[in-house]
């Protein structure tokens, strides 16, 4: 009954910080440092992230970092995406988990997104003047998550961002902070809530925004002024989920502790953004024996699909995960997710690589 207790009480507030972030949608476009929206590890994205109450483990830092605390021993891995493929556009990532003892589990998750070459413009070479830059978004992450009980899995997270060309850069911090709560006979009914991005105001400067004149009535001496530039904000948002998994050969299961071979998981998600549209969806992933997974999942925002929309997405997202368990409990995953988009629709395709390793507990589980 307490655990009752805690999961209505967790619910209702929810809902009440729901009620109280919902942005002001005035303000659709107006933030900076977009490329924290991203998540680019596989099985989230396969779920269009709506596996805020499920994500496990080392991508969890970029889904709910309360799922982080699920790291057993050390988990390591690494991810590529392509956005708009064949465009030049990739975000490559970099991340590592470490459990230490009864303490909790840290983390860290480096990204970089790169754009290629691009051709410099100005006012008299509107079609370019033989030279190329390559703009730089980079972030680094460090998490902490703890599990306070078997039901309750929390964490929180500091990222911080640069966005720089040559004669231009920007920089700032980011804060996030997750939870996740689970019940049921076998611990298989899951509530998450996550906050992420609350931060620092971000703002560009640098030799980019000098301009060398000459004085007013004098040709003797040259001015250096600074253009002054508008400062802009994180793109923090809320998301809530539920997710509840269905063991379809419980009905064959001895006992409380067997895993079962077949689960199915059913989810529904929703996020409030205060610079975006709010989103609204659900996802299903099927998994034999923690092996072979496979997911879907649809999420809604407004006007999407039709010509006022303003995102490139269709809404749907698939993927899988192919996972080998060894003997001494660590294992080894391969992700691959696929994203359609509208305008282009070149898609958005990603593929991670994970291996992680057990604790002494569990590999002497393991090889009994």
């Amino acid at each position: 009954m307490k655990r009752l207790y805690a999961g209505v009480a967790l619910v209702g507030m929810m809902g009440l910080s729901v009620q109280s972030f919902a942005g002001n949608k005035d303000r659709t476009g107006q933030a900076g440092a977009t490329e924290l929206l991203i998540n680019p590890w596989g099985q989230s994205t396969g779920l269009f992230f709506q596996n805020t109450a499920t994500v496990k483990g080392l991508e969890a830092m970029k889904t709910n970092i309360g799922g982080l605390a699920y790291v057993d021993n050390l988990e390591f891995g690494v991810a590529h995406s392509q956005y708009l493929a064949g465009i030049g556009v990739t975000v490559n990532n970099l991340g590592i988990a470490q459990k230490v003892g009864s303490v909790g589990v840290l983390g860290l998750n480096i990204a970089s997104m790169g754009f290629g070459e691009i051709t410099v413009t100005d006012f008299n070479n509107p079609e370019g003047n033989g030279s190329t830059f390559k703009p730089s978004f980079f972030n680094i992450q460090l998490g902490f998550a703890k599990e306070f009980s078997k039901s309750i899995h929390a964490g929180i997270g500091v990222t911080y961002v640069t966005e720089q060309i040559a004669d231009a850069r920007a920089s700032g911090a980011a804060f996030e902070a997750g939870v996740q709560y689970t019940a049921g006979k076998r611990d298989n009914f899951h509530i998450g809530i996550t906050l992420r991005n609350v931060g620092t105001n971000m703002k560009f400067s640098g030799a980019g925004f000098s301009i060398s004149s000459e004085a007013p009535e004098s040709e003797a001496y040259q001015l250096n002024r600074q253009t002054p530039t508008q400062t802009f904000q994180m793109p923090t948002y809320l998301a809530i989920g539920t997710a509840y998994d269905f063991f379809l050969d419980e009905n064959h299961m001895k006992g409380d502790q067997e895993k079962p071979y077949h689960r199915l998981t059913a989810m529904a998600n929703f996020t409030s953004n205060s610079f975006l549209n709010d989103y609204l969806g659900g996802g299903l992933e099927y998994s034999f024996k923690e092996m072979l997974m496979l997911r879907g999942s649809y999420r809604w925002e407004q006007n999407i699909g039709n010509e006022n929309s303003v995102t490139m997405y269709t809404g749907f997202s698939a993927g899988a995960t192919v996972q080998k368990q060894f003997k001494n409990g660590s294992a080894l995953g391969v992700d691959y997710s696929y994203r359609p988009t509208q305008r282009p629709s070149n898609g958005v395709h990603v593929f991670s690589l994970r291996y992680s390793t057990a604790s002494k507990k569990t590999r002497k589980d393991a090889l009994k």
